[in-house]
């Protein structure tokens, strides 16, 4: 309850909720939305129907945005403690420290899912009401029924959850080796912008396939006439790789941390 009514936690919120309705002005505005460089992309077809254009709210919101709450929860949790001079005290009580760091992961993994849900509910009912009801139309031509369409915008929004856990894993072990909240939050969005930055050196070939980034936007797989899972498992095999790991560094270095802040 705390963290919900935290002043960060309100304006997170805020900034989710009402992008959509920055969108949908900006359609308004500007008329009938285009790809770039006469590339088809989910912009293409955003202001067909409210399913249309939640996907075209995720794809623009993908790369960066939904980024900052899940660095913003997860790297808060045990720096910010310390930044207050309260860490010490509370694990002066006899509970585990490792019982303390789930409890706060815990929280911080719901905080970081429930914004994952919030924009594209929001979007949802914001594109129906401005776009109206009906089906997801594809880009590159055909289109999924309303009731089939909602099914794989769900997928696409777990698949976006699981492939942010390597920045959430990242600012949680940054929370417990230093006492600055921001920099935890900022090295792990520092961090996830590097690794956008690598996926675009063609170079580095297949070594990419080992960069979370790189499978980023595999849940358009999801939207697909035909499901195709394969980029996405690949991608969720990835990220979880790399937050468990991180996650027991985390673990494994708060218990052995000598607390004076």
């Amino acid at each position: 309850m705390r963290q919900l009514r935290r002043r960060r936690t309100l304006v997170i919120g805020a900034i989710l909720a009402v992008l959509p309705f920055v969108l949908v002005a900006a359609f308004a505005i500007g008329g009938e939305p285009g790809g770039r460089n006469n590339r088809i992309t989910l912009m293409d077809t955003a202001t067909a129907s409210g399913a249309n254009f939640t996907a075209t709210v995720l794809f623009v919101s993908a790369g960066f945005l939904l980024v900052v709450p899940v660095a913003l929860f997860c790297g808060d949790t045990v720096a910010s403690e310390a930044s207050w001079s309260s860490l010490r005290y509370l694990l002066a009580a006899p509970v585990p420290r490792s019982r303390l760091l789930l409890s706060k992961l815990t929280v911080a993994l719901l905080f970081s899912a429930a914004a994952m849900l919030l924009l594209p509910l929001v979007a949802l009912g914001v594109g129906t009401a401005a776009y109206g009801w009906g089906p997801l139309q594809l880009p590159t031509g055909g289109a999924l029924a309303a009731g089939d369409a909602l099914p794989r915008l769900a997928l696409a929004v777990a698949y976006i959850f699981v492939s942010q856990l390597v920045t959430a894993a990242l600012a949680f072990w940054l929370s417990t080796v230093t006492d600055a909240p921001l920099g935890a939050v900022g090295g792990a969005v520092g961090l996830t912008i590097v690794g956008n930055v690598l996926d675009q050196v063609t170079a580095l070939e297949q070594w990419r396939d080992f960069l979370p980034a790189h499978w980023q936007f595999a849940w358009a797989d999801a939207l697909q006439p035909q499901l195709d899972g394969t980029g996405m498992l690949q991608g969720a095999s990835v990220s979880v790789a790399y937050a468990l790991v991180l996650f027991a560094l985390a673990f494994r270095g708060f218990g052995k941390k000598d607390i004076v802040s």
